[in-house]
């Protein structure tokens, strides 16, 4: 990653997530100065911890960290106002936590991504670049996603990020503010909860599979996911921020690694990386509502407007995941 010589400003919203952490510890390593915000709803002091242990201190004399919310106006305004890139990962995620609470996701995610539009419109930042999600695409069968054709949504959720998605684009035409959306596939990584009823699948398996404990697959084990390691989706978000080519500015870009893993053959690469007997075997229950059955994208549209190239695939990302969570968490 080629960073200017003099060190930018960069915020980060949901800084002590999972995903929030690993671009705070990349800017920290390439010298940049960073403002973080997050309330600690799903990130935590722990990543942050995490993330200073790496960098060392004189590197996290760089970051300014604020444990706020977004759905603070003056908070965003006042933060916005510091930085040159704004990169928006806060967010309540999971589809089914959407479901259950459709109120507090749209608070969140909706209200709070007015602030920060509203906030970058009144400040110097020269680009803002958001988290958006593969779930927009919902209904739509089509394989590989292309970010022009999308069905129809499916959930709460989604229809936050489909909503954040149309905001910035008329921010874009009507404020002339410059933004890039990226869709996140299945992201997975060190640092990702595998604790609590919304979390991910690959944390909880591995979780389950190091103590023996029963794994469990929605539907058929067919159902397939492009899944997606965090540094891959650090190097977009980085790329994004930075590129000079003006055909990238105010689009969506789809974030995986381009290709698609069914549930079962997921289950068989983690089981084989941590060398489990074999008598371990998942359990089948039914689909989950508002899941989508098969999702796999193209990301040739990343790789031509910002020049994202995903280098790690999954099973080198298992591999890597299953080391942090066998030395920090097991």
């Amino acid at each position: 990653m080629n960073f200017p010589k003099k060190p930018l400003t960069w915020l980060i919203t949901g800084v002590a997530g999972f995903i929030g952490s690993h671009i705070l510890e990349t800017l920290l390593i390439n010298n940049q100065k960073v403002v973080g915000l997050d309330n600690f709803f799903s990130g935590s002091g722990e990543n942050l911890d995490r993330v200073l242990r790496k960098v060392g201190k004189e590197s996290w004399k760089n970051f300014s960290f604020y444990r706020e919310d977004i759905r603070d106006r003056k908070i965003c305004n006042r933060l916005c106002k510091r930085s040159d890139f704004v990169l928006h990962q806060a967010a309540v995620g999971s589809v089914t936590r959407s479901i259950k609470d459709p109120k507090f996701s749209h608070d969140v995610n909706v209200n709070g991504f007015l602030n920060i539009l509203e906030a970058v419109k009144q400040s110097r930042c020269q680009k803002l670049i958001f988290a958006s999600s593969s779930s927009v695409y919902g209904n739509n069968k089509t394989l590989p996603k292309v970010e022009s054709v999308v069905g129809e949504t499916l959930s709460p959720y989604a229809a936050t990020k489909k909503i954040n998605e149309i905001y910035a684009d008329v921010y874009a035409k009507t404020y002339g503010i410059n933004y890039i959306g990226l869709r996140y596939f299945n992201v997975f990584g060190e640092r990702q909860d595998p604790n609590g009823p919304y979390a991910a699948v690959i944390p909880r398996w591995i979780n389950a599979l190091i103590e023996r404990k029963k794994v469990y697959i929605n539907g058929d084990g067919k159902t397939s996911r492009d899944f997606c390691y965090v540094k891959n989706v650090v190097q977009a978000n980085l790329k994004a921020s930075l590129t000079q080519n003006p055909k990238a500015i105010n689009g969506i870009y789809n974030v995986a690694f381009g290709d698609k893993t069914s549930l079962n053959k997921l289950f068989k690469l983690i089981k084989s990386e941590l060398n489990v007997e074999p008598k371990m075997q998942p359990i089948y229950r039914d689909f989950r509502a508002g899941d989508i059955r098969h999702s796999h994208a193209d990301i040739s549209k990343a790789k031509k407007n910002i020049g994202y190239r995903p280098e790690y695939s999954i099973k080198e990302g298992i591999k890597r995941t299953i080391n942090w969570y066998r030395e920090e968490v097991i």
